[in-house]
């Protein structure tokens, strides 16, 4: 299987990304690792408050049911001791006196501010036991649930209103009289509002709770915090839009005091009546912050604490990095005057022999100083394909460019391939330059490569293809260049090398085994 890539001649290539130095990589890594790890912390904090959240408020819903059953159960027992008294023998014979004992024996159960009314259809007053006078008593208030309860026949529970005799906001519980199976009173019990107050004041869970009683029209007539403030107050908007859509729901609310409440309300199939409660947003979110600013401090901590080793081990590896360059240096200052060296002596070795010999021989000693210096750029960690053949064109580049096309994967060479294959594309470049398409002005080279996978080692297969240049017959005899070639790709290379001498020009392929560390 034979995997190629696009072009990788020389052109623009793609922006590469700043090199930074290890300090500053290993505290991006200590960065990297810690900040997901608060991250997670932070985002399982806001779950849990979620989860704390809901609970809170499913809490305050079962709250409020239960104060429900409170109130419908007060309610209950005022409506039976009613309805108790509307069978007293002395009411249904309109022996309103002895009906006076009774009657304020039932509001002492209740304390002071009780008010006991019987009214006839119209709303007549026949018995107060405010007072024994009733022929200059005003009509009855709230003339609607009067002729409720005659129409029903059953008991009523009104709204908070203005009484007539007291001019004070009430609510009262009417239930009917009967005779002969026939509604002939309304009897009419206003009890003490300060029952419901108490009723709130002792199912309030805790201090930071808001409770309120609210009757069938959404007004406040039992509240805490703030009683006095809020009696006879509509509920608040965000309460007041909610609570007539369902029976009960859970909501987010603004109290009358500006609070924000996680909130719960359910309303009396009884009375109509409404209880609605609610804890601040603050007492929930509040530990929320409390967690996220521990998480907080604690990963800022570690973080700090893993950016101090990082610089520390930074400081430590950059020494030896230091001492690591230092003999790199030292080692290509001493191999640059080995090749010096041997330059000199190719002089005088090379002071008879024909300028052509020279010229071939220091051009391989160049190759090898090239690819010497481009390993020395690198570190010696071994360098790219391209950027090693690149160097060893770049005098044939100069004339023309275009003339040379280059194709094939980025590959990575360790230090040893590097070596050999510039000096085998120098050779096969320099014949082409004196013998082949690159001695003329027409012709071009196609240097191509490609990585083989169908081997279990990957290898290397490398293309000098020329197009059009001067016509090719093959040599009588094979010089030094090829036999290079071929023992270079043989002996170092571990592949083979062959040179075709087509009649378009010469076709010459290179096979390498790459490096396991590449």
């Amino acid at each position: 299987m034979l995997r190629r890539s696009g072009a990788v001649a020389p052109e623009p290539g793609y922006p590469r990304l700043p090199k930074f130095t290890l300090p500053v990589r290993l505290a991006l890594l200590v960065a990297g690792t810690t900040l997901p790890m608060i991250v997670f912390a932070v985002g399982i904090a806001f779950y849990n408050y979620k989860q704390d959240r809901n609970d809170a408020t499913r809490r305050v819903l079962e709250n409020v049911r239960s104060m429900r059953l409170v109130l419908d159960s007060e309610v209950q027992r005022m409506t039976g001791s009613l309805q108790v008294l509307a069978l007293t023998n002395s009411l249904r014979n309109d022996d309103f006196p002895n009906f006076r004992r009774i009657a304020l024996g039932f509001l002492d159960q209740y304390g002071k501010g009780g008010l006991l009314l019987i009214s006839d259809r119209k709303g007549k007053i026949l018995f107060s036991s405010a007072t024994e006078d009733t022929a200059n008593l005003p009509p009855r208030g709230n003339l609607e649930i009067v002729e409720r309860t005659f129409a029903t026949k059953a008991p009523q529970y009104s709204d908070l209103f203005t009484g007539a005799l007291n001019q004070r906001q009430v609510l009262t519980v009417e239930v009917p009289v009967f005779r002969n199976g026939e509604v002939i009173y309304d009897l009419c019990f206003g009890p003490p509002i300060s029952i419901f107050q108490q009723l709130v004041e002792k199912q309030r869970p805790d201090q930071q709770w808001t409770v309120s009683l609210l009757d069938a029209k959404g007004t406040v007539f039992a509240r805490v915090p703030n009683p006095s403030e809020t009696f006879g107050k509509r509920a608040s908007p965000s309460l007041y839009d909610e609570m007539f859509r369902a029976p009960e729901a859970a909501l987010s609310s603004i109290s009358l005091d500006g609070i924000a409440l996680a909130s719960a309300y359910t309303r009396s199939q009884l009375t109509g009546w409404t209880v609605a409660a609610g804890v601040p947003e603050s007492s929930l979110i509040a530990p929320l912050w409390r967690n996220i600013a521990i998480t907080s401090l604690i990963g800022g901590v570690l973080l700090l604490i893993g950016l101090t080793f990082a610089v520390r081990m930074a400081t430590t590896i950059a020494r030896g990095d230091m001492l690591h360059n230092l003999l790199i240096d030292e080692l290509n200052h001493r191999v640059k005057n080995t090749l010096a060296l041997m330059q000199a002596i190719a002089v005088q070795t090379f002071r008879s022999a024909s300028r052509d010999e020279r010229a071939k021989f220091e051009g391989r000693l160049g190759a090898l100083a090239e690819a010497h210096n481009l390993l020395s750029q690198e570190k010696w960690a071994g360098s790219e394909l391209k950027d090693v053949v690149t160097r060893v064109l770049q005098p044939f580049l100069l004339s023309g460019p275009e003339r040379i096309r280059m194709t094939g994967p980025a590959v990575p060479l360790s230090p040893r391939l590097a070596v050999v294959l510039s000096m085998i594309v120098h050779e096969i470049a320099t014949n082409a330059a004196k013998y082949g398409a690159l001695s003329n002005e027409t012709g071009r080279v196609n240097l191509d490569w490609e990585i083989m996978e169908d081997t279990p080692k990957q290898r290397l297969r490398l293309i000098w293809t020329e197009i059009g240049g001067p016509p090719v017959t093959a040599p009588v005899q094979r010089g030094f260049g090829s036999r290079l070639i071929e023992r270079s790709a043989r002996d170092q290379l571990g592949g083979e090398a062959t040179v075709d001498f087509l009649p378009r020009g010469v076709v010459c392929t290179v096979i390498c085994a790459l490096d396991e560390e590449q």
